[in-house]
């Protein structure tokens, strides 16, 4: 006889292996879109943080001192220097000024000043965490 009967033990074996490989296909489609569905919401929110941290004008390693135009640090009598922004600036605020805007409640050169401030910012200072991530493409 040469036809295989379904209790043939080699024709189980397909058939289990075929039904094996269609659940396994079945549960990889379900946890990688699992794993979408829990990485987009934290992307987006990621998003969101970046632009709403705070960077302050001048940091805590700077406190008391004013800013001249070129951003940089300077003691309180240098002449064209501005004073401490008095507020934190959120990352929307400086990519907005990045862009050209003013950061609000300033003038545009005190603006200016205040941004190349926060371009300067190094590792280990207040806002520069803040800063490097509006730097990364999204």
């Amino acid at each position: 006889m040469t036809d295989q009967s379904p209790s043939d033990p080699s024709v189980t074996d397909d058939q289990n292996s075929g039904i094996v490989t269609r659940r396994r296909a079945l549960m990889m489609g379900a946890i990688t879109a699992s794993a979408v569905v829990s990485i987009k919401p934290a992307l987006a929110q990621t998003a969101g943080s970046v632009l709403n941290c705070e960077i302050p004008v001048p940091g805590n390693n700077a406190v008391g001192g004013f800013i001249a135009a070129d951003g940089s640090v300077v003691s309180a009598d240098t002449p064209g220097a501005f004073p401490p922004a008095g507020r934190n600036f959120t990352g929307e605020q400086v990519r907005q000024a990045m862009n050209g805007r003013s950061l609000p409640g300033t003038s545009y050169d005190q603006s200016q000043a205040y941004v190349n401030y926060i371009r300067r910012l190094q590792a280990g200072q207040s806002g520069f965490t803040c800063y490097a991530s509006l730097q990364m493409p999204r």
